[in-house]
């Protein structure tokens, strides 16, 4: 559509910068697995703001431009910066850590407002069962893989997104069913209102035939009759026509007798 429409470019970036700073975790640790897995994620995302940034419009653009040089450039620079240059041994793996873990749990977070929406609306009209499904899913497994291999910055925020994904589960199926039957009452709903509204329309249309009729007939009533004189010289005069008709044949029998 070459448009962003009411997309906000926000979320990209703070996930760029969390890709971001977990690859370096990564890097730091090392480990493999995280390496690969938030570096694809950084390559997407640093796709999906390229993109954003194409065909936003000019004030969104700037926006989004300023944004992407504070958090991607200049805070990711200050901590790779820091890190390497300020700091040594285990200290940078609890510096990156904690900060990887923080934003972690404030992506985590986000969809708290949602959550809030379904108990207020008692529907799960804004909450997409696959976006809380995989929420629930990616938690699990990167806590499952924390426990195995120790590593508290993983396992902590993701504990977290666990238990927020199965949290969001349990609210769709308690409103799911919910949700359902206010789509069909309000479906019922414009049924019957379409309906009412042929019936209507319906009516208005017979009492504009029966309102033509009338119209019609007075028309007819109201044209006017022949008179009784003039019926009369009129039938006089079909007789007399007739009579000169027989008299002229008589004559010319005559006529023709004589000859």
């Amino acid at each position: 559509m070459k448009s962003t429409q009411n997309y906000k470019g926000a979320p990209y970036i703070t996930t760029l910068l969390s890709t971001s700073l977990w690859t370096f975790y990564g890097l730091l640790k090392p480990a493999i697995l995280i390496v690969t897995v938030n570096g694809a994620g950084a390559i997407f995302q640093l796709t999906y703001v390229a993109i954003f940034l194409v065909y936003a419009t000019r004030d969104k653009k700037i926006k989004t431009a300023r944004l992407v040089a504070i958090l991607n450039v200049g805070f990711l620079g200050a901590v790779i910066a820091v890190t390497i240059l300020a700091m040594h041994g285990g200290l940078r793996i609890t510096f990156v850590g904690v900060l990887c873990a923080a934003l972690t749990i404030g992506m985590y977070a986000a969809p708290l407002s949602a959550m809030k929406l379904v108990i207020q609306t008692k529907s799960v009209e804004y909450m997409p069962f696959f976006l809380s499904f995989f929420l629930f899913l990616n938690g699990g497994v990167w806590s499952a893989y924390a426990l195995l291999v120790k590593d508290y910055y993983i396992g902590v925020p993701n504990a977290f997104g666990f238990v927020l994904g199965s949290a969001q589960l349990i609210l769709y199926m308690v409103y799911r069913k919910k949700s359902a039957a206010m789509i069909e009452e309000k479906g019922s709903v414009h049924i019957e209102a379409k309906g009412g509204v042929e019936m209507t329309a319906k009516g208005d249309e017979e009492a504009g035939n029966l309102k033509n009729r009338s119209l019609a007939e007075e028309k007819t009533k109201s044209l006017p009759k022949p008179s009784v004189d003039r019926q009369h010289s009129l039938k006089n005069l079909t007789k007399t026509l007739s009579l000169g008709a027989y008299e002229l044949l008589q004559h010319s029998s005559w006529a023709n007798d004589a000859v």
